[in-house]
């Protein structure tokens, strides 16, 4: 088993040597077994919801697609069984997966071996197809890697940490260390988002990655523009107040400065060991942060830190002698010739190519030997809330379907407050009523009245007063030539038509020519009368009384002239005379 380990090292150190010979980026990171099967367990949900399902997987299928899908890639005789249905979509999701986030597999390492120029001069292969096989499926053991075994100080105190606890608090580790050399890296900003606790849920990872799909980048990538362009974006460039992470901005912003502070230990501190030293220490201080020393976390990361610090130190006196021995020294983060400051450029050069080592030798943990506890939903809590999976974590959040969890009677009753016509306020209006248009008739208004050109004047109107005629009325009228009376007669009638379109009602102005004519009638009528009556008062003297007149029904006949009465409406009330001279004294 120790040569089994030994061959991957070799494998792994060849390919990061010569990457740049099949890869586009230096910064191309591994992923592990791990990994491996938590990226096929998304891409099998993201395939079952594509076909109409829910984004989620059963164990079983994952497990039956694990071994097809290293015997595929491995060119090995298919298992027994059949295969599933979808399985070329599912490969086709997880090779997209790796290709988005930057990464290869194990798998893709050897293949990618064979087709380095390295190979002519050694053509045996280190690790055989079978022997990766049965690594990644979790049925060989390899003690001697980083990672299988962690060596534990004998202690009369018995801690609370587990074995799941350890590996998590460790991957919680290299998910930042990786964060630092590859940014695209979803799986590890996954990890990391929320640990510790930066009230980042389910909801918030939904919106980046929403976002992130919208302009096609990685989920670091959106995140890290979303706070750029809050902390240093104008008036024209800030997001809008519409957009979903505005809900987060806290959290993000806790999230992207946390990061900056290691980026600036990367870049300033020189020495690969030290500057490695104080990133550790600074992603433990955030874990650790509020815990007690008896929390299975606190202790966790405590031995993680001292095991990853001793590390560090050893990967770099490694190649500290192979530098010298060789005079090669190639890093994969070399600065470009067109770089503007290439102080700047080369700062943490050698820290990145440390940290790269360190992070290929975790790629080599053997598999996690409870593969439920892996996949389910039963995580460590690590950033005091409900522990939850990757898979759990990129599935949306439930959407509410609109059905109503009330009973029965109390939809139905709130369906019918809904029909029921609202009653309209009554709006008390001014002195200028006339002028406001009235609005909508009711509707038993409108079947009352079925025509628009009848205007109701009122519901039920009061019955119509008949005037009383006194028989000892004196018929005394003023008799005007006839010239006179039409001239007068004429401009009346136009008067009241100026004062019916200046000051009239909406209704009297949508009324038709009919109306009009009656309107102009009613003028005059209403013009001649008080004119009579004005007459008979300057007439008689002021003490006595004004005499009645007489009904207007009929013509009067007087010597050599004709004079037409008004018709019926013009009678006067019996008593409306002494009223009138009583107010007018």
């Amino acid at each position: 088993m120790e040569a089994l380990g030994d061959h991957l090292k070799v494998m792994v150190k060849t390919f990061r040597r010569e990457c740049h010979g099949v890869l586009k980026s230096e910064r191309t990171t591994i992923q592990g077994a791990d990994e491996m099967l938590m990226v096929l367990q998304l891409a099998m949900a993201e395939v079952n919801k594509q076909h109409g399902g829910e984004f989620k997987v059963a164990l079983s299928d994952v497990l039956m697609a694990w071994k097809h899908l290293l015997l595929d890639k491995l060119h090995l005789p298919p298992p027994n069984f059949a295969r599933l249905e979808n399985y070329d979509l599912i490969l086709e999701a997880y090779e997209s997966f790796l290709k988005c986030s930057n990464t290869v597999d194990l798998v893709d390492i050897l293949s990618m071996y064979k087709q380095l120029s390295l190979v002519d001069s050694d053509p045996q292969e280190p690790v055989s197809p079978i022997q990766l096989f049965e690594f990644l499926s979790g049925n060989m053991e390899v003690s001697e890697l980083p990672g299988s075994s962690v060596p534990s100080t004998p202690s009369s105190k018995s801690r609370p940490c587990s074995s799941q606890m350890k590996r998590a608090v460790r991957r919680v580790f290299c998910s930042y260390l990786n964060l630092l050399v590859n940014s695209k890296n979803d799986m590890a900003l996954a990890l990391t988002l929320d640990v510790p606790s930066r009230a980042l849920g389910r909801q918030a990872f939904t919106d980046i990655k929403h976002a992130a799909r919208k302009d096609n980048t990685s989920l670091f990538l959106a995140v890290t523009s979303f706070v750029r362009a809050i902390q240093l974006g104008g008036k024209g460039y800030a997001p809008a107040e519409s957009d979903p992470l505005r809900k987060h901005v806290k959290g993000l912003s806790d999230f992207v400065q946390f990061l900056d502070n290691l980026e600036e230990i990367l870049g300033e501190i020189p020495d690969p060991s030290v500057c490695g030293a104080r990133l550790v220490t600074a992603i433990r201080a955030a874990l650790v942060k509020g815990r007690s020393s008896g929390d299975a976390v606190y202790v966790a990361a405590e031995e993680a830190t001292k095991e990853l610090k001793e590390r560090i130190c050893q990967l770099h006196q490694i190649q500290k002698q192979t530098a010298n021995g060789s005079g090669t020294g190639i890093s994969p983060a070399r600065p470009k010739a067109y770089a503007v400051n290439h102080a700047t450029a080369y700062g943490g050069r050698d820290t990145v190519k440390v940290l790269m080592a360190l992070l290929d030798e975790e790629a080599l943990t053997p598999l996690c030997q409870n593969k439920a506890d892996l996949l389910s939903e039963d995580q460590p809590v690590l950033s005091e809330a409900e522990g939850t999976s990757i898979l759990t974590l990129f599935r949306s959040p439930e959407v509410s379907t609109g059905c109503s969890p009330e009973p029965l009677r109390n939809r139905v009753q709130s369906r019918l407050d809904l029909l029921k016509p609202k009653a309209k306020e009554r709006v008390v209006r001014s002195q200028f009523a006339c002028t406001y248009k009235d609005e909508e008739l009711p509707l038993n208004r409108v079947l009352e009245f079925p025509s628009t050109s009848q205007v109701p004047t009122c519901v039920h109107p009061a019955p119509k007063i008949i005037p009383a005629v006194d028989e000892d009325v004196e018929e005394t009228t003023t008799a005007k030539p006839p010239s006179e009376c039409q001239n007068k007669e004429q401009s009346d009638v136009q008067r009241g038509a100026a004062i019916g379109q200046r000051s009239g009602n909406a209704q009297n102005r949508a009324a038709g020519p009919g109306n009009r004519k009656k309107t102009s009638i009613q003028m005059q009528n209403k013009g001649n009368k008080r004119k009579q009556v004005d007459s008979d008062q300057h007439g008689g003297s002021e003490n006595e009384p004004p005499q009645k007149k007489a009904p207007t029904g009929a013509s009067l006949k007087m010597p050599g002239k004709t004079v037409s009465k008004a018709p019926g409406k013009k009678k006067l009330i019996a008593g409306q005379g002494k009223l009138t001279s009583f107010f007018r004294v």
